[in-house]
């Protein structure tokens, strides 16, 4: 055995066996295993607490170079007057897509994320960046596509890009990284560019990724363009035909919960982000009476400034009460639940939970500060107190990313070095 977490609080995330107290949890062969067994590393888990490995399921990792740039601005003039004019001029600069990885992935494994759904231009650096970091990711590149006269998916950039980590990436690493399709939304491309990539997903078997119903601007367009909500018009064009994900439906409609729940579309939900952008409010419980399984995604730092899951975990479920109007509704356990089970399975992944044979994708974190003593239950805490801060180690596949402020596999001095000289520029 490689390492054993002896002694140590394990939230395993099974329904009928959530957490147990004193158990000896071990690392071999990248795998989990339970017992007391000899190991090369032995580390004391009184005080501390063992969980899987969070999944964020919708990011847009580079965008961590334009954390706090254009704050305090709504989606529609943010994007068009802000954001995208300064996304064209770091695809310009030399290295910047990477930098912008890095810096988002090692915020990601410091605060217990080992996996997350990007959605992106330059796709196979990031992917570089990935398999160089140890964690997983699935990878996306978004289609714009503003013009249907002659358009052909297969001449475009995202076309590309996607093509090339289909054929390098996909699986690869130990499995880590996967590729998926995109659409980046309904109000920035046509039908007839979504039935193409629904093509190309469904030759490949891929996933796929979209934005969906973020604003109540974008859920109207549709409406008036189309005749139909993006859920029901991706629907009538076979978009949801195959695995697919969708971020936000902050303004999803009955009708359109019926759709993702009838086509097992998963929801990545991103309170932060749309809390910040007064984008609106997911229907989550709606949602999970429906049978959809909600994932977490914290969308990219230009509209959150945190990639720390557990901020996202707790504004979930408290909005969803206030929503509401029920202090019941999206307990502990559910929202721990988004962040693992719900997580791995929206991306197409085995994971979530602490078993005998899995991945061992876990995160040990500090209870034995002000921040948790005293714990009375710890799944309430680490739903309702606990920061990316208590972490103290993360593990993926058994190797160690980040222990103790040490980052493992990511040079953060150059990270932070480059991304400053970026940021100036910006």
């Amino acid at each position: 055995m490689e390492i054993l977490f002896k002694n140590v609080t394990a939230v395993t995330m099974q329904k009928e066996r959530p957490v147990l107290y004193g158990a000896d949890v071990g690392v071999k062969d990248g795998r989990i295993t339970f017992g007391a067994a000899a190991a090369d590393r032995v580390i004391d888990g009184t005080g501390k607490v063992l969980i899987p490995g969070m999944y964020n399921c919708h990011a847009h990792s580079p965008m961590s170079l334009l954390r706090g740039f254009a704050n305090d601005l709504a989606l529609e003039p943010w994007l068009t007057d802000h954001i995208w004019p300064t996304e064209a001029k770091i695809k310009e600069m030399p290295g910047a897509v990477r930098t912008g990885a890095l810096l988002a992935i090692a915020e990601m494994i410091s605060s217990g994320t080992v996996s997350f759904n990007d959605m992106y231009f330059y796709l196979p650096v990031i992917a570089q960046a990935v398999e160089e970091s140890g964690m997983k990711a699935n990878l996306s590149n978004g289609i714009f596509a503003f013009n249907p006269d002659g358009y052909d998916y297969r001449k475009t950039s995202e076309y590309a890009e996607t093509s090339e980590i289909v054929s390098t990436f996909h699986k690869s690493a130990h499995g880590r990284i996967k590729a998926e399709a995109s659409i980046h939304c309904a109000y920035t491309s046509h039908p007839a560019a979504w039935e193409q990539v629904r093509d190309f997903a469904k030759e490949h078997q891929l996933t796929i990724h979209v934005h969906l119903s973020e604003t109540i601007a974008e859920h109207n367009n549709s409406v008036n363009q189309f005749g139909m909500t993006p859920a029901e018009a991706f629907a009538k064009h076979g978009v949801f035909d195959v695995p697919s994900l969708a971020a936000h439906a902050c303004w999803a409609t009955e009708d359109d919960i019926e759709i993702l729940a009838r086509h097992a579309v998963s929801v990545a939900h991103n309170p932060v982000s749309n809390l910040k952008l007064a984008s609106g409010i997911a229907p989550i419980v709606a949602m999970q009476k429906a049978g959809i399984n909600i994932a977490l995604g914290t969308d990219g730092m230009a509209s959150n400034n945190s990639h720390d899951l557990f901020e996202e975990i707790k504004i979930a479920s408290i909005l969803q009460k206030c929503a509401v109007e029920d202090p019941t509704a999206v307990p502990a356990f559910d929202v721990l639940e988004m962040a693992t089970v719900n997580g791995a399975k929206a991306q197409g992944r085995q994971g979530g939970q602490i078993t005998e044979g899995a991945d061992a994708d876990l995160v040990l974190l500090d209870f034995d500060n002000p921040r948790q003593v005293p714990c009375y239950d710890p799944l309430l805490s680490l739903a309702y107190n606990t920061t990316g801060r208590d972490v103290l180690m993360t593990l993926c596949q058994g190797k160690v990313l980040y222990e103790n402020g040490e980052f493992k596999t990511v040079d953060v001095e150059r990270v932070l070095h480059e991304a400053r000289a970026i940021g100036e520029k910006v």
